[in-house]
């Protein structure tokens, strides 16, 4: 049979675990050769792609992190190499696999296929790990095997004009659910997700989860998350792991467009989408209002104002989905 192929998007800011990534995700994918990996990475020296024995499965990109323009920018960039793979994976450069990963996705996804009569994204935020000091092992958080969703946080809605922050949160179930909003960090979807909803790269990092979430729910695609995302990302800069982020200040004081007016800029772009102001392929669908989204998780994004702070932090609109036909259990084979 043909095998079904993903391509994997990477977008790598000076990052020491983007190598660890790519073999995770590699040497624990049931069908190797089905992937593809499109990697922006912005370092002063990449990753050495000659010593990688899947080179050849790997569309790599090395950007000076001085001309580097945030996570969507590049994120867009590593969208325009996607050709004829049929599934599309999102993930952080510090991520670790589960075995058969990729098996698992695809028969959770042909699952949902047979339940949902909308096209949709699976997403969330996954469970954490840590690595040890010389970045040789990783410790999983397993312990978590219900569904997680995704919420906004308290006290920081509206943060900062239309951009809330948001948090992930059990869904109060064991199978997949439906959700509204979606994390960046995990994205699972067939390739129609990236040529209907390609990245902006107009947008930095604050904003594009949410205008990811509202494009796809005003052109009547679901979001779903699922239980033991087979994935898991490292969250926090463990004194060990020294990182630079994008607003790191030697990078910065080299750049003619410094990262708080693209910030700036972006949560403005994030106004002008829910204001109806973005064209397509950028803007707001027809099928379904921002009314309405702004209805199932209690704010009122048009006026920035909070309908039910419970609602859009906890008690969130997660619907479980269920088949009679075949049990969610039939396809959630052996996953940590």
């Amino acid at each position: 049979i043909m095998l079904k192929k993903i391509f994997i998007s990477v977008a790598s800011y000076q990052d020491p675990l983007l190598l660890e990534t790519l073999w995770s995700a590699y040497k624990n994918a049931e069908n190797k050769d089905a992937l593809v990996f499109g990697v922006c990475e912005q370092a002063d020296t990449g990753i050495n792609i000659e010593a990688i024995n899947f080179k050849d499965q790997i569309k790599y990109e090395l950007i000076n992190p001085v001309m580097a323009k945030g996570a969507c920018w590049a994120r867009a960039r590593v969208q325009k190499h996607i050709s004829d793979e049929e599934y599309f994976l999102q993930i952080d450069s510090h991520t670790i696999f589960a075995n058969g990963w990729d098996k698992i996705l695809i028969s959770y996804y042909s699952w949902l296929e047979k339940c949902l009569k909308n096209n949709f994204v699976i997403t969330g935020y996954p469970r954490g790990f840590k690595p040890n000091e010389e970045l040789t092992s990783f410790e999983l958080n397993t312990a978590y095997k219900e569904t997680l969703g995704i919420t906004f946080r308290e006290k920081k809605l509206f943060e900062d004009g239309y951009y809330s922050v948001q948090k992930s949160y059990p869904a109060n179930t064991k199978l997949p659910a439906k959700g509204l909003l979606v994390a960046g960090g995990f994205i699972f979807a067939k390739k129609e997700f990236v040529t209907s909803f390609p990245y902006d790269q107009k947008f930095y990092f604050n904003g594009e989860e949410l205008s990811i979430a509202l494009r796809l729910f005003t052109n009547m695609w679901d979001v779903v998350h699922i239980p033991r995302v087979p994935l898991w990302h490292l969250y926090t800069d463990v004194e060990n792991l020294i990182r630079k982020l994008h607003w790191n200040p030697e990078d910065e004081k080299n750049r003619i467009t410094k990262w708080n007016a693209l910030d700036k800029f972006s949560k403005s772009r994030l106004g002008d989408l829910i204001k109806g102001k973005l064209e397509t392929p950028f803007g707001l669908g027809s099928e379904r209002s921002i009314e309405e989204f702004g209805k199932l998780c209690g704010v009122d994004l048009t006026n920035k104002n909070i309908i039910d702070e419970n609602m859009a932090t906890n008690n969130f609109c997660f619907k479980e989905i269920e088949s009679e036909i075949e049990p969610f259990n039939s396809v959630a084979f052996n996953n940590q």
